[in-house]
């Protein structure tokens, strides 16, 4: 295994995660007082099934696609989503 990938993907997403909408939904479902136990499982569980259908689908597009274009390409799709949010009408 990789350490420097596994070292790096854990901080990177760890980082990116904190303060975003799944984990204010996780908060808000653990605050209700119902089995936070359940809330960790259900929310640990989804977040590891996202990842593997991002694993799965990044594997499969990185053999029709050079690597260095889908980082290009992903940086660009989250530029041009960002400045969608920020300038359109129905987001203020």
């Amino acid at each position: 295994m990789d350490l420097k990938a596994l070292l790096t993907t854990f901080g990177m997403i760890f980082l990116a995660e904190l303060g975003d909408k799944t984990q204010l939904a996780t908060l808000a479902f653990a605050a209700e007082g119902k089995s936070r136990l359940a809330v960790f499982i259900g929310s640990a569980g989804a977040l590891v099934l996202t990842s593997l259908i991002a694993v799965i689908l990044g594997a499969a597009v990185s053999r029709v696609i050079p690597p260095n274009y889908i980082k290009t390409g992903a940086g660009a799709l989250f530029i041009i989503i960002g400045l969608w949010m920020i300038l359109s009408p129905w987001a203020r």
